[in-house]
Formats: C-alpha cells, structure tokens, sequence
C-alpha cells in the first residue's frame, strides 16, 4: 500500500511538471507570423531598454519607454502588420532579455543587442540595423586616450551581460572589471570614482555625454558591435517578415528619418563610425540632406 501511494505520488508530480513545461514551451513556441496573419488586430510585444539614453529610456514627460530602439520597434510593426498592428513594449536588461524572449514574454529583442556567434546559438538575429563600436568614457580631464592606455592600475566599469564586458577582458586583460547591473549604475560608479573609464558601445555612451557634460569618448572605437533584433528559433516565417520589413524602412527613409531624430546631433550619419546601416536607393533626399547635415548644428 506504502507502494502504491508513492508511486501515485510520483506520477501526480511528473503530470505536473509535464504541464508546466508544456505551458512553458507554448508561449515561446507560438508561430508569430501565423498570429499576425490571423488576428484583426495582431500586437507585438518588443524587449527594450528603459535606462539607455537615445535608444531606450523612461521618459517622465511622456510617462512611457522612448528611444531609437522603440521607433525602429514601432515601424517594423507597422510593416509587417500593414499598419494594423500594435508594439507593446517590456523593459529589459542585457541579462534578462535572452531568458525573456525564452519564457515567450516578448516576441522579439531590439535592445542595443550585438550579434555574436555565441548569442546565435541560443537566438536567431535580423540583419543588422545599427552598426556600434566599443569605445571608452572618461572624464575630460582623464589621460586615458584610447585602450591602449589601459594599465594594471585601472578599473573599468562594464554592464553584467553585456559583450563588452568579455571583450575587454580579452582586449586588455591587465586592467580590473568592474561588472554593474545596468548603464545607471555604471555611470554613477564612473562619477564616483568606483572605476577610472566605462565601457560599452559608443552610442550608449554618446548619449551618456548628451545629458552629461564634463565626460568625452577616450580614442576611436576598437570593436565592430553590430546590432540586431532577437527572436526565438524555429520562427522562420516571422525572421522572414522581419527581415523584409527592416530592409523597407532601411530603403523608403523612414529608418533615416528615426536615426536623424534621434543621431543627428551626436553622431551625424556620414561622420567616421557611423551607425547608420540605413540604404540609399530608395530614401528622400530631403532626408538624406537632414541626416548628413545633423551633426553641424
């Protein structure tokens, strides 16, 4: 009898754990292109950022995310759904975006994200749309210029999660790594003096500089750190959609008109680095002239 009441108690708790994991893999297994195609009103939820300036921040004004990284989210929407879909939007960090996109709480990640062969394993990326670099923020009167200054006497402060965190490691393994939960915090511990330089990619800290005089980027850029929207595997039909979106608003100007919004003061599209990856065949002029005459103002 003893016997049988364990084994009965054994086999309630593996149905149990079966439907939880089958619960699990529904939400992330959900055919996404299918429900665009099916629901009158379709809604895609988009990871982003809420702490980094010019891509994705909170905006007490407004009392919602705001960004680049919000816009582009926006537009594809509007081009994959013929303009009768939704973007909804759930804050993210780089440690918890990948275990979001998992869990099937977010359809898709456009969230300063860098496509890495390490990231394809556990993720599929769309073409890039926003081409980083990593550089280096320091206080204008630092004498760090560049990475090749780094010593054994420095700290750099990184974000938990982030590729720049393993980068510099390898980069300048002599210096010590100071891994912060999200770019705030990193920013505060730089003006305290918890660490002699940030890294990350230069936008990010461009935007950083925007809100925060008294800091400059320390030499070029000494990584290549395109970014790209996740999404889960085995969504081939929506990686399609996404692709063939993001390569219409790159060509009719739309995606010059977001970057010029958001990158024209900081980072003019046709100065040394640009992160513009935006074509030309098909966008306005007019456009194009704003883009490149941005970073003059």
């Amino acid at each position: 009898m003893k016997f049988m009441k364990r084994m009965a108690g054994r086999l309630i708790l593996l149905m149990v754990a079966l439907v939880l994991a089958s619960c699990g893999q529904s939400a992330a297994e959900v055919d996404i292109a299918e429900r665009i195609e099916e629901e009158e009103t379709p809604v895609l939820t988009w990871g982003v950022k809420a702490d980094t300036n010019l891509f994705g921040f909170y905006s007490i004004e407004s009392g919602q995310i705001e960004g680049f990284d919000v816009d582009i989210a926006k537009a594809l929407t509007d081009e994959m759904t013929d303009g009768e879909g939704e973007a909804e939007f759930v804050e993210v960090t780089s440690k918890t975006r990948i275990p979001l996109l998992k869990n099937g709480k977010i359809d898709g990640i456009l969230a300063t994200m860098t496509i890495t062969e390490e990231r394809e394993k556990e993720v599929d990326f769309s073409d890039s749309y926003f081409n980083g670099g990593q550089s280096l923020l320091v206080p204008e009167d630092s004498e760090i210029d560049g990475i090749e200054d780094l010593t054994e006497n420095d700290t750099v402060l990184a974000i938990k999660g982030s590729n720049s965190t393993q980068t510099m490691r390898e980069l300048a393994p002599q210096v010590e790594v100071l891994d912060l939960e999200n770019y705030s915090e990193g920013f505060v511990a730089l003006q305290s003096g918890q660490g002699d330089t940030l890294t990350t990619d230069n936008a990010i800290l461009l935007g950083m500089i925007a809100t925060n005089p008294g800091y400059r980027l320390a030499g070029a850029n000494f990584t290549e750190e395109p970014y790209g929207v996740a999404i889960n595997k085995g969504q081939e039909d929506f990686h399609e959609m996404l692709d063939e979106a993001l390569d219409t608003i790159q060509g009719n100007g739309v995606y010059d008109e977001i970057y010029a919004h958001w990158f024209g003061d900081v980072l003019p599209a046709d100065s040394p680095n640009s992160a513009s990856t935006s074509t030309t065949g098909a966008a306005d002029p007019e456009v194009d002239e704003e883009v490149e005459s941005g970073g003059e103002e």
